[in-house]
């Protein structure tokens, strides 16, 4: 029998799987402060059909961005969600810069005017007429600023062009301003078997707040398909991205020797490494959705299969912990 711990998402409300869908990945080839920061060429048909087998495996939940391809993770999203649109709810988020045109981004804007046009492009680039969450990416940087976004994400709800809001932000300062507001849904932060910040969990636990856990699969190294950086293409976001450093030469050898030491824990019980990693994250967190990203319809049959065997035991999740040293 498939393990279905569903619950409501947050505050929104609405039946959801403990497992999401992250659409970064499927945005394509583009660049952000001359950098890349796709994950190479995609299919845009084996997108499709890949968001359509998570929801035909039961996924409600689909994240994305609006500078994931400079709109065109939306846009594929969109199409590819057009005959349920009513049956899932799609999270996106605004606040980074970029143009669609060039499919290249820099810097940030949280200000009101901002986010109210990055919706509404939003919206058209994924053909709907309401975000159900829309979360803030970047742009605020203190608790007072974090106020202001609120405050106008209110504004929408109000208005109903968004359902609900959250935050992509994980600074718990920050975590903390956006679940005082009365419609936030979601807090999105990092969360896999190498590390998860319990200040945010916390926040969520207090708040009622939905935890969205990104890179369960540590940016695809928990899947066990990598040992050196040469494997990913050059223009591969993984291997330049200042904000990990699984694939990068000098750091990865380490991260690889953590990831044997817990493989034997993570497969146990017939799962696959990346079915383990996200079990691990549902014994970890009862609050957590994880939403790890895919490029084909055979990477998300495996993760919607991780379904089928539910979490880790607690004792595997102590065990992991001592072979971590934690």
């Amino acid at each position: 029998m498939t393990w279905t711990r569903a619950g409501e998402l947050g505050r929104l409300g609405g039946e959801l799987l403990p497992l999401g869908m992250g659409c970064w990945a499927i945005g394509g080839p583009w660049t952000f402060d001359g950098a890349s920061a796709g994950w190479g060429d995609v299919d845009d048909e084996e997108s499709v059909r890949a968001v359509r087998t998570a929801v035909e495996s039961g996924v409600t939940l689909f994240d994305t961005a609006d500078v994931y391809g400079c709109g065109h993770s939306e846009r594929v999203l969109g199409r590819a969600l057009a005959p349920v649109r009513d049956d899932v709810l799609i999270a996106t988020k605004g606040g980074l810069l970029f143009d669609e045109e060039s499919r290249s981004g820099s810097g940030a804007d949280a200000a009101p005017r901002y986010l109210r046009e990055a919706v509404r492009g939003s919206l058209r680039r994924l053909g709907t007429d309401r975000v159900d969450v829309y979360q803030l990416h970047a742009g605020a940087d203190t608790p007072q600023q974090a106020e202001d976004v609120v405050a106008v994400f209110e504004e929408l709800v109000a208005e109903g062009v968004i359902r609900a809001y959250g935050t992509s932000i994980d600074d718990p300062a920050i975590v903390e301003v956006f679940a005082a507001g009365e419609h936030c849904a979601t807090a999105q932060h990092e969360c896999n078997v190498f590390g998860v910040d319990d200040r945010v969990l916390d926040v969520c636990r207090a708040s009622g707040v939905t935890s969205l856990g990104r890179s369960p699969l540590a940016m695809g190294l928990l899947t066990g398909k990598y040992s050196s950086p040469g494997e990913l293409a050059e223009s591969d976001v993984r291997r330049v991205t200042p904000h990990w450093d699984y694939f990068k030469p000098g750091a990865m050898d380490g991260w690889l020797d953590r990831l044997a030491r817990v493989r034997e824990v993570l497969t146990s019980e017939g799962r696959s490494l990346a079915q383990g990693a996200l079990a691990w994250v549902w014994a970890r967190s009862g609050i957590t959705v994880p939403i790890p990203g895919f490029r084909t319809a055979e990477q998300v049959r495996e993760n919607a299969a991780a379904l089928g065997s539910g979490p880790l035991g607690e004792p595997q999740l102590a065990q992991i912990d001592k072979l971590l040293g934690r």
